[in-house]
């Protein structure tokens, strides 16, 4: 049975049927307990069917009714199959598109099928979900779409251009379809913007670059961003931000683009030179990684180093960047040609 609300919004969300893409680990293993803990009905979608049997034994044990249905985002038919297996399954409120993967390289040096993977996962993928949702929330007048981004949605990421491409094309893409549904007010789709995480993705992730990488924090429990999925879906907003560093690369980006991320990538370079030396690899990118599933990815752990010192002084380098590109802005009235074509250097 497909409970429906008195009114246009969702309200309260028990009994309602709940998609969640990339439910086999991190976020999304995280987000589909949160969601079984308020008595939905859940419909569990990745590639990897035995990691899905286990999110779904958890989740049972939770009390939640579970449908699984083992699919690969980027397969549009696959993603048609899967909503209607919600319907069969008594109807869809609520869908959460939260694939993500990455890979970590210098572009010229990361192949290029690589590249191209990224881009399916995070953005045709994410696509592909609302080309089958939306149809199914128009037709009944509401329900909720909610977009997993993150802060790459907003500054650029140096050595993960795919990735960095596929956020900024995700959060193109959440605006003009939420544009585009503005005369239906009961119909949501929501942009989700965690700071880093701290999953299993970085370690199934792609790496090019033979150096070990981790997260900087402070890295967010993902159980932290499940919350604030369930909360978005019980009241919708369009833009949700996760994290205070979130807000902070955001507005050093809006401020200094360019300086930001030169700098980022300065440190970057610095940090694969010292890194512990790894295997390259091409992760999750065309398998489901193994060993799959797990919520935690272990890097809130003192004993991650590395990357984690090196980014945040990066983050704090960009916001001075920022600063100073914005004092820069205001030449000194007597400034030598000499001061004025140093000045004029910064701000480019």
């Amino acid at each position: 049975m497909n409970h429906q609300s008195s009114g246009g919004d969702l309200g309260r969300i028990a009994g309602r049927v709940v998609v969640i893409t990339g439910a086999s680990s991190g976020i999304g293993e995280a987000t589909a307990q949160a969601f079984a803990r308020r008595g939905t009905r859940l419909v569990l979608a990745a590639r990897d069917a035995q990691a899905l049997a286990g999110v779904a034994a958890a989740c049972r044990r939770l009390g939640a009714d579970v449908e699984t249905v083992p699919t690969d985002v980027t397969d549009s038919q696959a993603v048609r199959q899967l909503a209607s297996r919600a319907l069969a399954f008594g109807g869809l409120d609520i869908w959460v598109s939260n694939v993500g993967v990455g890979a970590v390289g210098s572009f010229v040096e990361t192949p290029i099928s690589a590249h191209e993977q990224v881009i399916r996962a995070n953005l045709i993928g994410h696509m592909n979900d609302a080309h089958a949702a939306l149809p199914i929330f128009i037709r009944k007048g509401r329900g909720v779409f909610i977009n997993m981004i993150s802060l790459g949605g907003f500054a650029a990421a140096p050595y993960a251009a795919a990735y960095s491409a596929s956020k900024f094309g995700l959060r193109g893409f959440g605006e003009a379809i939420r544009a585009e549904l503005a005369d239906r007010p009961h119909i949501h789709v929501c942009d989700i913007y965690p700071a880093f995480v701290d999953t299993p993705g970085l370690r199934h992730g792609a790496n090019y670059t033979g150096a070990a990488i981790t997260a900087p924090p402070p890295v967010l429990d993902a159980r932290r961003v499940a919350e604030a999925i369930v909360a978005t879906a019980e009241q919708p907003r369009d833009t949700v931000m996760v994290g205070s560093v979130t807000r902070l690369v955001r507005l050093a980006h809006a401020l200094a683009p360019n300086l930001s991320g030169r700098l980022m990538a300065v440190l970057m370079r610095r940090h694969f030179r010292r890194a512990q030396r790894v295997a390259i690899t091409d992760g999750n990118l065309f398998s489901p990684p193994e060993p799959a599933g797990g919520i935690d990815g272990g890097f809130r752990s003192p004993s991650q180093r590395s990357l984690t010192t090196v980014l945040t002084a990066g983050l704090a380098a960009g916001v001075c960047a920022a600063l100073v590109a914005g004092a820069v802005t205001r030449r000194p009235r007597h400034a030598t040609p000499a001061l004025r074509a140093r000045l004029d250097r910064l701000r480019q």
